[in-house]
């Protein structure tokens, strides 16, 4: 009764969790990217994405304005005025503040610090101090203080703002876009054309060598692609296509290729016999049969492998640093300008977190277009 057909496998739920936590591993980092994407660096440094919607407590030292030009006489003394917050609608809430770096919550909001030779120094709920002198006039450096606040929830749109559209930086990330796309879909569509031709000739016509053209299709998919780069750009630019668009077309055609004719292949010699002889019959070329039976036929696996190159090309990073080689920056794809922005911007960690979703927004939106042609390309041949 053990083996009765259709019967669930004691497995079952071990394949549930597994696939449950493959889904969360991906979805949680994410959702942070997104989260912190319209957050502040404040809040990212002083919290997690997860206490987005709820204060966070933040401790940042200040210093009062200089009192040589903002000192004020009031008859008993001088006095220094000022605010830690600009004017805006959510103001931090204080907890505490301190004069030393050794006691930062010495003193709650409304309490008066004794700074000695008759200087006192107050803060007020909103941000706003006074610093007093007694009968001698205030000078020197503006006192320095310690506060820790609960920050509200913030979020804003000026992270993308800097990233894609300001004219003032040279790190904007938009032209790196429109470059990633003149890269990424010629070598998406080249390897589509090309293979399907292949896979179509290595299914079903006869010529001598063809099983090993497939042997060797197979071999060339464990082939490391590291070790055919240095050759194929002194190739590149011995011919004189090396450093640009072109050199990084083809470079990309050749690496995904194999995969692409391996996939292929395998659905359309699963594809009906009796349909391809009946066309054969009737009169019809190989590219005939080809173009109006083959293509309709293998347009899962076709978008299957489409998603696979486009994803593979547009996060690549290694065969843009070997072929679009450019000092002024006319060629630089997403990846490469999110590696200077590390650099450039190493703590800024809104700016790294905004163009990081960028780069990853148009992957998603095409994968999850195009994922059930996934599902049944990849299946493709399994069953008969």
């Amino acid at each position: 009764m053990d083996n009765i057909a259709g019967k669930k496998s004691s497995l079952t739920w071990a394949v549930h969790i597994s696939v449950v936590a493959l889904v969360l591993l991906w979805v949680f980092p994410t959702a942070g990217l997104l989260v912190s994407s319209f957050r502040t660096s404040e809040q990212i440094i002083s919290s997690g994405w997860w206490q987005s919607l709820t204060p966070s407590e933040i401790s940042a030292q200040h210093r009062a304005v200089d009192p040589d030009d903002h000192r004020i006489s009031d008859g008993a003394g001088y006095r220094v005025e000022g605010a830690i917050f600009a004017k805006k609608s959510k103001i931090p809430e204080i907890i505490s503040w301190g004069t030393s770096s050794r006691a930062i919550d010495a003193y709650r909001v409304g309490e008066v610090a004794d700074l000695g030779e008759g200087e006192t120094f107050s803060i007020a709920a909103d941000g706003s101090y006074v610093w007093r002198g007694n009968d001698k006039q205030i000078s020197g450096r503006g006192q320095r203080f310690f506060i820790t606040a609960l920050v509200p929830p913030e979020f804003t749109t000026d992270n993308y703002h800097f990233v894609l559209f300001d004219e003032n930086n040279r790190q904007g990330m938009t032209k790196a876009f429109f470059n990633t796309l003149t890269v990424t879909i010629p070598a998406t569509i080249i390897p589509i054309l090309i293979a399907a031709f292949a896979a179509y000739a290595l299914s079903w016509m006869e010529f001598p060598g063809r099983s090993l053209l497939i042997a060797a299709v197979v071999g060339l998919l464990v082939v490391p692609l590291q070790l055919a780069l240095i050759p194929l750009l002194k190739l590149h630019n011995d011919i004189g296509i090396g450093k640009g668009y072109l050199g990084a077309w083809l470079a990309h055609t050749g690496f995904g290729l194999p995969m692409a004719i391996y996939l292929l292949r395998n659905y359309m010699v699963g594809l009906p016999r009796d349909i391809i002889e009946n066309a054969k019959v009737d009169g019809a070329t190989d590219f005939q049969i080809f173009v109006k039976i083959i293509l309709p036929l293998s347009f899962p696996a076709l978008a299957s492998f489409a998603i696979f190159q486009f994803l593979w090309t547009w996060n690549d990073l290694l065969v843009a640093m070997v072929f679009l080689i450019d000092s002024s920056g006319e060629t630089t794809v997403m990846t490469r300008q999110i590696v200077e922005l590390l650099g450039t911007f190493g703590g800024d960690w809104e700016v790294l977190s905004t163009a990081a979703f960028v780069s990853i927004s148009v992957p998603l939106v095409v994968f999850f277009a195009m994922q059930k042609y996934l599902v049944r390309g990849l299946l493709s041949g399994s069953v008969k």
